[in-house]
């Protein structure tokens, strides 16, 4: 069974599925669940989550400190609308025990790397050092 895992995850996830759904009927099924690959696709769908809530926080903390950094851009208000879909991403997949592992210190020094040194040949105007904003502050609905 792991060789259907690996060569069409689709057709794995389908037939792990009705082999579950079978077992939780109380029917007895010919084919042994494959254990190994469940767990670790269950453990990957919440890693996976937690990824995508780190990624949508970081590219709204590039999209704001782009729109601090350069105000006078023409680019401010596509900036703030685009920080602005990426904050609604990331609370729409937050999950309250994802708290505990968003260091958001470390993603912010993860976007004052990634911010440019110049737009339109301009460099920035400094920016703040540490976070200026809180994870509910990211998290809270701005509409």
């Amino acid at each position: 069974m792991g060789s259907l895992y690996h060569a069409d995850i689709l057709k794995w996830s389908e037939d792990q599925a009705g082999i579950l759904r079978q077992l939780a009927a109380g029917l007895r099924v010919n084919e042994a669940p494959d254990w190994a690959n469940i767990i670790e696709e269950i453990e990957s769908v919440g890693s996976s989550q937690l990824s995508a809530v780190r990624s949508n926080l970081v590219q709204a903390l590039l999209h704001d400190l782009k729109a601090l950094a350069w105000p006078d851009a023409p680019y401010v208000p596509h900036w703030r609308a685009e920080g602005q879909v990426f904050r609604d991403n990331a609370a729409a997949d937050f999950a309250p025990s994802m708290r505990q592992r968003i260091d958001l210190a470390a993603l912010y020094r993860r976007v004052l790397r990634g911010l440019p040194a110049t737009i339109d040949g301009q460099p920035p105007l400094p920016v703040p050092v540490e976070c200026p904003v809180t994870l509910d502050d990211l998290l809270r609905d701005h509409a």
